[in-house]
């Protein structure tokens, strides 16, 4: 019992490291935007976006009973299998975070979890409908509804405003910033209660498989605290790196932009959340920054970026599983082998951190696009989709103009100019 007791600590312990890894990583989705736009500064955005994770935690339980009761059978299942799902999942969270990449947090814990569950008690252990139905199908879907809305609504927001004089879209520039702000304030508080239930899942499950608590429990009340408070400090502390991929790396947008790229995801995610689908918030965000990206005449979608972001989440759940799939594979050797695995969690987590360093990126220089990542001209869908979308403003082309196109240089009058 008192090994047993350990080891739930233990898996407690690692879970609340996810958590927080699951913060700092998925900081970008409320705030990416908010931030390059320049509706709020960055330190401000990564405090308002932490307080309202915190309260979202408290708002549903109903992602966190799908995972502790939905994708794998509790039946026969071992604590240290979670510990190792955990594993494969923080290890590919660090990994994307260094690279800067917007991958799925919410897809590292499950492809860990199917990973350690199969090669613990083989592929029976993992209920397959449930991962079709609540991960799979969703993780397809939500980007493109989400980009859509965004796409529409972008086009929708100046084709309203395509006949204003420059006073009244001033004006409005302003209301879009405000609007803006509530809806990454409504982003943090869906990312909340969607992704702060990952963890009350977890931390459920290994309750349920220690005996701790009965199949089809609910998360007591200091699961859904300690999770809450595991989010909130991560997103506080900032995922920069991330944060400087979707709201410059992808593309630029303007107010108006970031407030349909916003609001889409929003109401996506919440939907999602009321019905139990475990959605990936990183996809759904990510589909509403290129969508409205792709709803502005002459805007421009990185297709290179997008193109590593998209190689990500295809190799998301695959790599942590496999990862998960080690770690259990010498967990379930015994003391020895769980001890092993804690050490190379920290070992591998440090020499993460360390590679970070070399290029530090923090909330100063998060605005700029990285070297990586030059300007791009408009590819083929980005063409087709700006061609059937209604032309700026004449007072926004001035100012477009004025803006890209600089002064000719004086010429010197004792030289001919040279044509």
């Amino acid at each position: 019992m008192e090994h047993i007791t350990l080891l739930l600590a233990i898996v407690v312990v690692t879970a609340l490291v996810f958590d927080f890894t699951n913060g700092f990583h998925d900081t970008a989705n409320a705030m990416a935007t908010t931030i390059s736009t320049g509706a709020l500064k960055p330190k401000a955005a990564v405090a308002m976006s932490a307080a309202l994770n915190l309260v979202g935690a408290f708002l549903s339980v109903e992602v966190a009973k799908t995972i502790s009761g939905g994708i794998i059978n509790e039946k026969g299942l071992r604590t240290e299998v979670i510990f190792a799902a955990l594993v494969g999942a923080i290890l590919w969270n660090l990994v994307t975070w260094l690279l800067g990449l917007p991958s799925s947090s919410s897809h590292a814990l499950f492809g860990g979890l199917i990973g350690a569950a199969v090669m613990s008690a083989g592929w029976s252990s993992v209920n397959g409908s449930t991962v079709v139905t609540k991960v799979l199908l969703p993780a397809v879907a939500a980007p493109i509804v989400a980009g859509v809305a965004s796409m529409l609504a972008t086009r929708l927001t100046y084709r309203i405003n395509r006949n204003a004089d420059p006073a009244a879209q001033k004006a409005t520039a302003k209301g879009y910033r405000a609007g803006q702000i509530a809806s990454a304030g409504l982003v943090s508080l869906a990312h909340g209660t969607n992704d702060a239930q990952k963890t009350m899942g977890i931390i459920t499950l290994a309750l349920v498989t220690g005996g701790v608590l009965h199949p089809g429990a609910n998360p007591p009340l200091w699961v859904i605290v300690s999770a809450g408070m595991a989010i909130a400090m991560g997103t506080y502390l900032g995922g920069w790196r991330i944060i400087r991929t979707m709201g410059k790396g992808l593309t630029e947008l303007a107010p108006p932009q970031g407030f349909a790229a916003q609001s889409g995801a929003a109401t996506v995610i919440l939907a999602s959340s009321h019905l139990g689908f475990s959605l990936s918030t990183t996809q759904v965000c990510s589909g509403s920054v290129m969508g409205a990206g792709l709803g502005r005449k002459g805007g421009v979608v990185r297709w290179s970026t997008a193109t590593r972001m998209f190689i990500a989440w295809g190799l998301t759940l695959p790599a942590a599983g496999l990862v998960g799939a080690g770690a259990e594979f010498l967990a379930g050797r015994g003391t020895w082998g769980i001890v092993l695995v804690a050490v190379l969690l920290v070992g591998g987590s440090g020499f993460i951190w360390k590679l970070s360093r070399r290029q530090p990126v923090d909330h100063n220089d998060v605005t700029h696009v990285p070297a990586a990542v030059p300007a791009e001209p408009a590819g083929v869908v980005t063409t087709a989709m700006a061609a059937v979308t209604p032309p700026p403003t004449a007072a926004a082309v001035a100012v477009d103009l004025t803006a890209t196109i600089p002064a000719p240089a004086p010429t010197d009058p004792a030289r001919p100019a040279v044509v």
